[in-house]
Formats: structure tokens, C-alpha cells, sequence
């Protein structure tokens, strides 16, 4: 029981996996994943998609990550060198472009720093966000996911006891959030629980392993069904995770390139000319996401 869709929830139990896949996903869908360091770094491993494209079985579905580290709901990490509403407006011109059919949206880690003092600016900022995903690109499903826990390593390390307990009030509260805009919740907190432990590199960001670990709890949480272990550790299937970072490693440079001050900002006068090299990454992620397609039918196909 960890999806939510709108006011009623889904009772695993009584409603069948094929039911909320095809609530979830549809044919020919564009899915954004939307959030700070957790769902950035997913992209460098491919584990989440890669759950993700499997456990939507048979249907085409494309992935966008937008992640960005550090990143808030109010754009403070996206935003160059201006204040915060120039980040927001960047994520709100990229959402403008891609026209998302589903937005999986993973924001609380760091506002949860800020404790209960912090908490009413947050869910303002967030329910500000939800509005702006439904006025650019409105589209049919967006799910809002909790931060997961986080992990107490040896000293000198913290105790991450009482920030887990702040997560957990932030989990409840983008629940709470997520019914009152009529949008899916997500319940990643819960779903991971104790079982972070060795997960992470520093206490707070999965590591490959963890990744790895966590994937599958990701796709649960959503009310999907992960596929076994044999079929992602088939040829097939690795070669789709491969795949799948290749197609997010040339996302990235495209959208976020290394020379971004040179190529649109206030250095373009140098080499701005280069920015029309930037559509040229298109085919070359069409052709990724053509083998992505069947290596999936390959990998779901594994005996």
C-alpha cells in the first residue's frame, strides 16, 4: 500500500499489478524524473530507469532525468549565477520543451535540514512547483516520492536518528500534499526503511550499490512490480542498463553541457556560435532509445 492516487488509495491487495501499470504508464509516454542529488545521480547507474522500463512491461515509454544536486523546490541549485526564480525558470522552460505525460517528483531531502521551522515555506515552494508542472506541461500523472532515509555511519560520523525522524515528518507532510493537489504519493521512506544500511557513500547519497539495493523498492513504491533479479542480470539486461546510462550520459551533456557560460550566457560572445551543435545529441538519443526498446522485449522475453 504505497501509492496514493488522489484522494483514494490503491489497495495493492485488492487492485491487480496490470491495473496500476496501465494507470501509470502509457504507450508513447514521456517520463520526467524530477528532484535533487537521488534522482541526479541515478542517471550515472541506470538501475531506477532501468526498473522503471522494465517493470512497464510491453509499453514504450521515454525517460528524462532532471535532477539536479541540491536542488530545492524553489530552483536554488539550477540557478546559475541569479537568485532561485531563475533556476525555477529554467526547470519551468524544460518542462515547457519536453511535455511530460508522467512526472515522478522527488523533493524533501534537503528542506528536511531545516526541521519543523522550515516546513511551511517548503510545502508552500512545493505546492508552487505542482502548479507550474500542471500549467507548462499538464501532464496525465504526476507522483510525488519521499526523500528516503538516511544512514548512520561509524564516527565521526553523525547520528542520523533525529534528521530520520525529520524525514519522516516530510514524508507524511508531501502525503498530505500530494492528496490535496490529487496527485500519486510514493512512500520511499517507508518502503526502504533500515535497509539503507551500507547503501550509501556518505550517509545521505546511495552509492551504485545502494542504487542498486534501493531500484527495485523504487519501482514498489510507485504500485509497480520489479522484474527478477535474473532478467536485469541477463545479457539482455545488462545491456539495457548500459544502454540506458549512454542515453542519459548524451541527455545530460545536451542539456546541462560543461561550457553552458560560453555557449548561452554571459560568455557567448566566445562561442556562442557552438550552441546549434546542441540538437545534434537528438538522433543520437533516438538511436539509443530504438535499442533501449529491444533490449527491453529481449530482457522481458529472459526465461
Amino acid at each position: 500500500m504505497h501509492l496514493m492516487f488522489g484522494r483514494k488509495l490503491l489497495l495493492v491487495a485488492l487492485i491487480s499489478v496490470s491495473r496500476l501499470d496501465a494507470d501509470l504508464f502509457e504507450d508513447d509516454d514521456m517520463v520526467v524524473l524530477l528532484g535533487n542529488t537521488v534522482i541526479e545521480r541515478a542517471h550515472n547507474y541506470g538501475h531506477l530507469e532501468t526498473g522503471l522500463t522494465l517493470a512497464a512491461d510491453k509499453k514504450n515509454i521515454r525517460f528524462r532525468n532532471l535532477g539536479w544536486s541540491g536542488d530545492t523546490v524553489f530552483g536554488h541549485a539550477r540557478s546559475y549565477f541569479g537568485p532561485p526564480q531563475e533556476g525555477f525558470n529554467r526547470l519551468t522552460a524544460d518542462l515547457t520543451k519536453l511535455k511530460p505525460n508522467v512526472v515522478i517528483v522527488c523533493y524533501g531531502a534537503v528542506a528536511a535540514f531545516e526541521g519543523d521551522e522550515g516546513m511551511a515555506e517548503f510545502l508552500a515552494g512545493y505546492d508552487r512547483l505542482l502548479k507550474m508542472i500542471k500549467k507548462t506541461s499538464n501532464p496525465r500523472a504526476v507522483i510525488l516520492v519521499s526523500p528516503p532515509p538516511a544512514e548512520t555511519l561509524d564516527a565521526p560520523m553523525p547520528d542520523m536518528k533525529d534528521h530520520n525522524k525529520q524525514l519522516s515528518s516530510y514524508a507524511k507532510a508531501i502525503a498530505n500534499l500530494a492528496r490535496k493537489n490529487q496527485h500519486a504519493y510514493a512512500d520511499f521512506f517507508t518502503i526502504v526503511g533500515d535497509g539503507v544500511k551500507g547503501q550509501t557513500s556518505n550517509g545521505l547519497h546511495f552509492s551504485e550499490r545502494g542504487y542498486c539495493y534501493v531500484a527495485p523498492k523504487f519501482v514498489k513504491s510507485l504500485g509497480l512490480t520489479p522484474v527478477p533479479n535474473h532478467k536485469l542480470e541477463s545479457v539482455s539486461g545488462i545491456q539495457l542498463r548500459k544502454n540506458i546510462i549512454a542515453k542519459n550520459k548524451l541527455f545530460f551533456q545536451q542539456w546541462r553541457p560543461a561550457n553552458e557560460t560560453y555557449l548561452r550566457l554571459f560568455r557567448k560572445h566566445e562561442q556562442g556560435q557552438n550552441v546549434k551543435e546542441l540538437p545534434m545529441f537528438d538522433p543520437l538519443i533516438a538511436e539509443r532509445e530504438k535499442q533501449i526498446e529491444t533490449l527491453k522485449q529481449s530482457t522481458l522475453a529472459t526465461k
